[in-house]
């Protein structure tokens, strides 16, 4: 059986790693003064960046299930028997709903559509886990279950500037933003059973740098593990934060950087940092009827 994986573009997946692991995706929509276009296609991080920084009004919607449906008929006439259609978390978005709609309107015994409870590369991680089953021969079934557990082995950590974009995203509640504005702390956040929710704060962004690291060593702990760092608008700190992360977690596999899309840039706002650390997934034993 040849089973097709498809995210959407909140996966924020390296450059090149789609392609290089067959992983369709399918993009948000980015609106800049009311400017419409595709996140990662026709608007990238560099763009939303400086949108912001220029107070210009940038919001976001999800696809349409006539996009999710266009996509996954492409996938069957390239051959695939089934699809396995892996999203962020629908605490945060619509896009799992409209891939859900697309589902029911193409066959959804020719489709599954996973809720992630996540984003970012806990959410790419889950799609590459899912692609790699997906090459070994799994079946649909097998595919989603991949997907499913990758994202729960998954941990994701972020510390924002401000909490403001968050609160106006309607991804935060006014309460949980004071605890940003309060004596100009660093709010550190996470991801908890789908939705985005402060963890600690700390009065700098390196005394934060140092405590994502720290963190993401506990979350490692004695696993084997994959990791990840995001930004927008960060190369340095990245790259700093990357490093200090291959030295605190001594059995990660390596540790890949890709700058936020416009999607999660427009409600983090630029200088967020990101660590997604992505705990050693149970290989499926393939059934050969």
């Amino acid at each position: 059986m040849s089973v097709a994986v498809v995210t959407d573009s909140t996966a924020h997946l390296p450059e090149g790693f789609a392609e290089r692991h067959s992983v369709r995706v399918v993009p948000l929509h980015v609106l800049v003064d009311g400017v419409v276009s595709l996140d990662g296609v026709e608007t990238g991080p560099a763009a939303v960046a400086e949108a912001m920084r220029q107070r210009k009004i940038v919001t976001t919607s999800r696809p349409t299930p006539a996009e999710f449906a266009k996509e996954y008929q492409a996938a069957f006439a390239d051959g695939a028997d089934a699809i396995v259609s892996v999203h962020l978390s629908r605490e945060l978005s619509g896009t799992w709903e409209a891939a859900v709609l697309a589902a029911q309107e193409i066959g959804p015994d020719r489709v599954r559509v996973v809720d992630s409870r996540t984003t970012a590369m806990g959410l790419g991680f889950a799609a590459l886990h899912a692609a790699s089953a997906a090459s070994a021969g799994a079946s649909a079934a097998e595919v989603e279950a991949a997907a499913v557990t990758a994202a729960g082995c998954s941990s994701t950590l972020f510390v924002v500037e401000t909490l403001e974009h968050l609160r106006r995203g309607g991804r935060i509640g006014p309460a949980a933003a004071l605890l940003g504005t309060a004596l100009a702390v660093k709010p550190v956040l996470h991801m908890s059973d789908g939705r985005i929710l402060p963890l600690e704060k700390v009065r700098t962004m390196n005394r934060a740098i140092a405590r994502l690291v720290e963190l993401a060593a506990q979350a490692a702990a004695d696993d084997d593990v994959e990791l990840a760092v995001h930004h927008l608008a960060s190369p340095e700190r990245a790259v700093e934060l990357a490093n200090r992360l291959e030295e605190a977690v001594p059995r990660s596999a390596g540790c890949v950087v890709s700058e936020l899309g416009a999607v999660i840039g427009a409600h983090t706002g630029p200088g967020v940092l990101g660590v997604v650390v992505q705990r050693t997934v149970p290989r499926l034993a393939l059934r050969h009827d």
